[in-house]
């Protein structure tokens, strides 16, 4: 593949997104200390979008639109050779339940598109954070079957079917369309997805949100891939999570690591990364190479567009760098859930 300058590209440089926070019944109304955001007397706020189409650009040439006008700015700078695909791929979010969130199903990519939506949604969950005892449902119990289902939602009964989940901070667990999974209080949770915010609720527990039965029960696999993802230890990072939408990787850096190292040598073209700071802060710079300093807070996020100049990230106290990249159908994912 040509080099930005080869093929007439400019380069486009690192940005920070402003997270853009969501209200959801179950969520938190003060998100203290992980972001500094109070509710209020408002609604609750379950979740925190860090690369929403609606999210703001905070830095650099952009700063002030939203992260979809950039891409519909500038596609091929975004995203390199991937740019045939469109738009933004996926969508990033921190996750804080302090009630039990629906019992819920999300369809593939053929049944999206059956009723008009553009894709799917597969996800995974890094978890952040997890109070002892902490649970997630991933997936059905072996042998239950779609009547068991439509039993359990009407008998209130349809959490005796899921397949429950310890987890812990640092464990990775992979939801492939289909599965039927629920999220429970007590962890705080990562999660990267197709950029797709279809949800199917097959139970709700009594709050009287609308419920998607049909559609649901149409999305449902009674056997997934769905489970916890055993991390992949290598020299220069730990690969999370490696599937056919995202990788995730856990990047160490000490005192700063250049954006060569971070890309890895296994990546042969470049294209569209994010680099979360799941603890501590960090900055992102170039010297000489046209752009100011971007920094990184704590739970922030920033793009690194696949034409972006050289650069350097930089450890200002207790980094902990995850880096999401997109991947697409026709890559071969290096990691299988177990």
């Amino acid at each position: 593949m040509a080099s930005p300058e080869q093929s007439g590209l400019s380069k486009l440089a690192p940005f920070r997104i402003e997270p853009r926070f969501v209200e959801r019944v179950w969520g938190y109304n003060d998100l203290r200390p992980w972001y500094d955001k109070v509710a209020g007397d408002g609604a609750p706020i379950g979740e925190v979008w860090l690369t929403g189409d609606e999210c703001l650009v905070a830095s650099g040439s952009h700063a002030g639109e939203t992260l979809g006008e950039v891409f519909a700015e500038a596609p091929a700078e975004m995203l390199g050779k991937a740019a045939l695909h469109g738009g933004s791929p996926l969508l990033i979010k921190v996750l804080f339940a302090r009630e039990k969130l629906s019992v819920q199903v999300h369809p593939d990519d053929t049944l999206a598109r059956k009723y008009g939506q553009p894709r799917g949604k597969t996800e995974c969950w890094y978890v952040l954070a997890a109070e002892p005892g902490a649970q997630v449902a991933a997936g059905l119990k072996p042998g239950v079957t779609l009547d068991k289902i439509k039993e359990g939602i009407q008998a209130n009964t349809l959490e005796e079917s899921l397949d429950l989940l310890a987890v812990a901070a640092g464990v990775t667990i992979f939801v492939d369309a289909g599965t039927v999974h629920a999220i429970w209080p007590g962890s705080i949770l990562l999660e990267t997805q197709q950029n797709c915010d279809l949800t199917y609720r097959l139970y709700d527990y009594g709050r009287g949100r609308e419920l998607h039965i049909e559609k649901g029960l149409e999305a449902v696999r009674l056997a997934t891939r769905a489970g916890k993802v055993p991390a992949k230890v290598l020299s220069d990072r730990t690969i999370l999570v490696d599937e056919g939408y995202f990788r995730m990787e856990q990047l160490p850096v000490t005192g700063s690591r250049t954006s060569g190292s971070l890309s890895g040598a296994s990546e042969l073209t470049p294209g569209l990364a994010y680099l979360f700071a799941a603890a501590g802060t960090g900055r992102v710079s170039s010297p000489g190479n046209g752009f100011e300093p971007v920094e990184l807070p704590a739970r922030g996020i920033v793009a690194v567009p696949a034409s972006a100049p050289e650069f350097m990230v930089q450890d200002l106290g207790g980094l902990d760098l995850i880096r999401i990249k997109p991947n697409w159908p026709e890559e071969t994912p290096l990691g299988k859930p177990q």
